[in-house]
Protein backbone atom coordinates (compact mmCIF):
# COMPACT_ATOMS: atom_id res chain seq x y z
CA UNK A 1 0.00 0.00 0.00
CA UNK A 2 1.20 3.43 -0.40
CA UNK A 3 1.55 6.22 1.28
CA UNK A 4 -0.78 9.07 0.35
CA UNK A 5 1.05 12.11 -1.05
CA UNK A 6 1.65 14.89 1.04
CA UNK A 7 -0.68 18.20 0.52
CA UNK A 8 0.38 20.23 -1.73
CA UNK A 9 0.89 24.36 -0.34
CA UNK A 10 2.70 27.40 -0.45
CA UNK A 11 3.66 26.49 3.27
CA UNK A 12 5.11 22.89 2.40
CA UNK A 13 7.05 24.46 -0.37
CA UNK A 14 8.73 26.70 1.70
CA UNK A 15 9.82 24.19 4.00
CA UNK A 16 10.96 22.22 1.68
CA UNK A 17 13.21 25.47 -0.04
CA UNK A 18 14.09 26.32 3.30
CA UNK A 19 15.69 23.07 4.38
CA UNK A 20 17.00 21.70 1.27
CA UNK A 21 18.86 24.97 -0.18
CA UNK A 22 19.57 26.35 3.92
CA UNK A 23 17.72 29.08 2.44
CA UNK A 24 17.92 32.63 4.23
CA UNK A 25 14.55 33.83 2.74
CA UNK A 26 11.85 32.17 1.10
CA UNK A 27 8.80 33.32 -0.41
CA UNK A 28 6.14 31.07 -1.78
CA UNK A 29 3.03 32.98 -3.45
CA UNK A 30 0.12 30.38 -4.83
CA UNK A 31 -0.99 31.90 -7.76
CA UNK A 32 -3.48 29.77 -8.68
CA UNK A 33 -6.77 31.91 -9.06
CA UNK A 34 -8.85 29.39 -7.07
CA UNK A 35 -6.18 28.73 -4.63
CA UNK A 36 -5.62 24.88 -5.24
CA UNK A 37 -2.33 24.93 -5.50
CA UNK A 38 -1.56 24.03 -8.32
CA UNK A 39 0.54 27.26 -9.81
CA UNK A 40 3.19 28.57 -7.54
CA UNK A 41 5.18 31.81 -7.39
CA UNK A 42 8.67 31.47 -5.64
CA UNK A 43 11.48 33.78 -4.32
CA UNK A 44 14.78 31.99 -2.83
CA UNK A 45 17.47 33.81 -1.43
CA UNK A 46 20.57 31.32 -0.21
CA UNK A 47 23.98 31.19 -0.15
CA UNK A 48 23.95 28.12 -2.59
CA UNK A 49 23.72 29.92 -5.36
CA UNK A 50 26.34 32.11 -5.30
CA UNK A 51 28.59 31.90 -8.14
CA UNK A 52 25.91 30.15 -10.34
CA UNK A 53 24.24 31.26 -13.45
CA UNK A 54 20.41 31.50 -13.23
CA UNK A 55 19.93 28.31 -15.05
CA UNK A 56 22.31 26.42 -12.36
CA UNK A 57 20.14 28.42 -9.76
CA UNK A 58 16.97 27.11 -11.28
CA UNK A 59 18.21 23.67 -11.50
CA UNK A 60 19.19 22.81 -7.92
CA UNK A 61 15.29 24.11 -7.22
CA UNK A 62 13.70 22.29 -9.62
CA UNK A 63 15.78 18.82 -8.51
CA UNK A 64 14.92 19.62 -4.69
CA UNK A 65 10.95 20.04 -5.79
CA UNK A 66 11.08 17.19 -8.47
CA UNK A 67 8.05 15.24 -6.83
CA UNK A 68 6.14 18.42 -6.50
CA UNK A 69 6.68 19.95 -9.83
CA UNK A 70 4.51 16.84 -11.38
CA UNK A 71 1.69 18.17 -9.84
CA UNK A 72 2.40 21.84 -10.39
CA UNK A 73 0.88 22.95 -13.83
CA UNK A 74 2.69 26.71 -13.44
CA UNK A 75 5.59 27.62 -11.08
CA UNK A 76 8.00 30.59 -11.31
CA UNK A 77 11.38 31.51 -9.26
CA UNK A 78 13.54 33.99 -9.05
CA UNK A 79 16.29 33.47 -7.02
CA UNK A 80 19.06 35.48 -5.76
CA UNK A 81 22.36 34.99 -3.21
CA UNK A 82 22.09 37.05 -0.25
CA UNK A 83 23.83 39.96 -1.58
CA UNK A 84 21.98 40.43 -4.28
CA UNK A 85 18.96 40.34 -2.03
CA UNK A 86 20.30 42.69 0.14
CA UNK A 87 21.27 45.27 -3.03
CA UNK A 88 17.21 44.70 -3.99
CA UNK A 89 16.14 45.28 -0.82
CA UNK A 90 18.31 48.41 -0.14
CA UNK A 91 17.29 49.94 -3.70
CA UNK A 92 13.70 49.92 -2.22
CA UNK A 93 14.28 51.84 0.72
CA UNK A 94 16.61 54.49 -0.65
CA UNK A 95 14.74 57.75 -1.61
Amino acid sequence: MEAAEPALSAETLRGRLLRGLEAEHVEVEDTTPSRCSTSFKVLVVSSRFRGKPLLQRHRLVNELLAEELKRIHAFEQRTLTPEQWEKERGAGTSA
